[in-house]
């Protein structure tokens, strides 16, 4: 009993460093955003009026704010990555683990955009979107559809569409390697059995294939979700939540409360629904997979 007891505080003492940076890093945030967002703060030495719940409410009720035009947009975000992104990722993933020729070097090329810098592709596609010597709008009009040509990130209609491209663009690769890796290990003697039966590529896929990777398209349903809730850096860069906040998101209103109009409260109380709102979903999503199995 004794070395047992001994055994357990050595195991505790080797999670303590982990422990105590998980806390800081992760737990001591999160805490010290919900303790300032019940407060009336215009920042550091500033002083704190306690307003309780106030700010919530006036998060929700209050269309001055704009919370939730930017939850719709993140939300619309979060559809798209589902219905678009993923089973683009999904249909790449499937191609490449049949093994064809120069395997190595489309999943490098695929992947290529993730290792890139999120603010170094914003400016990329600033200047593709460009309406005067942006390669797409010079593209439409060199193939008579000049109609076509349009100021994409400055136009309502089109700059949440625009916004995502890139996103796509960024995180298929990310995407398709996940599901890759679960394709590439499906034990071959399924689909040896199921080739014998005289089942198709489709169907090998539809029975084998994806009902053995579900818990990789969980995990990257989950992955896209709160990805699109927490979205920013990409969306800073191009649009900064513009034109007439038609691509504002959670993350980039929680940098104007903050830091533009110096409601530190406020900032502080959308940090903490976008943090409740990607532990919801995530918890949704996985009850929606559990009861599919």
């Amino acid at each position: 009993m004794q070395r047992m007891y001994s055994k357990k505080i050595y195991i505790l003492l080797f999670l303590l460093p982990a422990l105590i940076l998980f806390c800081g890093v992760l737990i001591a945030p999160i805490g010290a955003s919900a303790y300032y967002s019940l407060f009336n703060w215009k920042g550091v030495g500033a002083d704190m009026e306690f307003i309780g719940l106030a700010n919530y409410k006036e998060l929700f009720t209050s269309n001055s704010i704009g919370f939730w035009k930017a939850l719709l947009n993140s939300l619309l975000l979060a559809a798209l990555s589902v219905f678009i992104q993923l089973p683009l990722a999904l249909g790449l993933a499937l191609t490449l683990g049949k093994k064809v020729k120069g395997e190595r070097l489309f999943l490098s090329v695929y992947f290529m955009p993730v290792l890139i810098s999120t603010v170094v592709i914003g400016q990329l596609w600033l200047k593709i979107y460009n309406p005067d010597y942006g390669i797409l709008n010079v593209f439409l009009r060199a193939i008579g559809l000049e109609s076509w040509a349009k100021i994409w990130l400055g136009n309502k209609s089109t700059a949440l569409g625009a916004v995502f491209v890139p996103t796509l663009w960024q995180y298929v690769g990310y995407h398709m390697l996940l599901l890759y890796a679960g394709v590439k290990s499906v034990p071959p003697e399924l689909r040896e059995a199921a080739m014998l039966d005289g089942a198709t590529d489709g169907q090998i896929n539809r029975y084998i294939v994806l009902p053995y990777i579900k818990p990789i398209i969980r995990i990257s349903v989950i992955f896209a979700v709160t990805g699109s809730l927490k979205s920013f850096d990409l969306i800073y860069v191009l649009t900064n939540g513009g034109p007439l906040h038609s691509t504002e998101v959670p993350s980039t209103l929680m940098i104007s409360m903050l830091f533009l109009r110096n409601r530190f409260g406020m900032g502080s109380a959308i940090a903490v629904m976008l943090i409740l709102l990607c532990f919801g979903f995530a918890l949704l999503i996985s009850a929606i997979f559990r009861e599919e199995k």
